[in-house]
């Protein structure tokens, strides 16, 4: 692979993990009922323990998106300049 290809492949994987981080956002704002019934049944968890969950995992997940796709991504492009 070339560094045009690994580019092209780091916007790609940003993108990608952008709109399932904003598709999951969504949807647990949307469905949040449904959510809290599902991990209720499963995991015994109560709606305040799940809130700070959910709130930790988009944390956690979008850092890693800045970390691991997008810096690598906009060093790329720089590199390539």
């Amino acid at each position: 692979m070339n560094l045009e290809q690994i580019t092209e492949l780091f916007k790609w994987m940003s993108i990608i993990n952008v709109v399932l981080l904003m598709v999951t956002s969504i949807l647990i704002m949307l469905l949040k009922d449904f959510v809290y019934k599902i991990h209720a049944k499963l995991f015994g968890v109560n709606e305040s323990n799940l809130s700070v969950v959910i709130y930790s995992y988009l944390g956690i997940y979008k850092l890693l998106i800045i970390v691991f796709n997008i810096v690598p991504y906009f060093t790329l492009l720089i590199i390539n300049q």
